[in-house]
């Protein structure tokens, strides 16, 4: 078979009850300044994937952290957002302790680590969050922020135990439900 057969093939049917495989590739943010941009993000240890330029109006800049599938872009006239418009980008990591001392080690200005009391998807029952981690740690229950230098916005979420059917990730383990949120309420 040749590469031309290959992709005029039509793609693979999927089953009406499996959804297409997708995979978050690439969050595009704004910056105000891409120099200062690269600088900051290459000082948390991300990986430089490409700096490109095309004339004097043009260019682009992706950086991967470590470990991730997934990367950052930014640059010159890549985006019609406000510079520090990105709120809410979630980076996920195996020890949320680590993780902050690690950024604190570098310079970077991060909130107090704090939990959600009550449970991620209990919002409505007025308790809030809390300062420190999650006292029994449980995954997806403990985070902090830190913002980059135009004020785009990151939340660090510790994740130790997935629920089964999550992708394989060899840095996490899969754990039973209770295992994650604990028992039922």
């Amino acid at each position: 078979m040749t590469d031309a057969t290959l992709q005029s093939k039509p793609p693979a049917k999927t089953s009406e009850t499996s959804p297409t495989s997708m995979n978050l590739e690439l969050l595009v943010i704004p910056v105000s300044d891409v120099d200062r941009a690269r600088k900051f993000y290459e000082s948390l240890g991300w990986r430089l994937d490409i700096d490109h330029a095309t004339g004097d109006d043009y260019r682009i800049v992706q950086l991967t952290p470590a470990g991730s599938g997934g990367s950052v872009m930014f640059g010159q006239n890549i985006t019609t957002a406000t510079p520090g418009y990105a709120q809410g980008m979630h980076l996920v990591v195996p020890d949320i302790l680590a993780a902050r001392d690690d950024l604190l080690r570098r310079g970077v200005k991060v909130s107090d680590p704090f939990h959600d009391v009550g449970g991620i998807f209990h919002h409505s029952n007025g308790k809030g969050i809390a300062k420190g981690p999650n006292p029994e740690r449980k995954s997806y229950a403990s985070y902090f922020t830190f913002e980059d230098p135009d004020g785009n916005g990151w939340t660090l979420q510790e994740v130790t135990a997935r629920l089964p059917g999550a992708p394989t990730d060899t840095s996490f383990t899969t754990q039973l439900h209770e295992a994650v949120w604990g028992s039922a309420r």
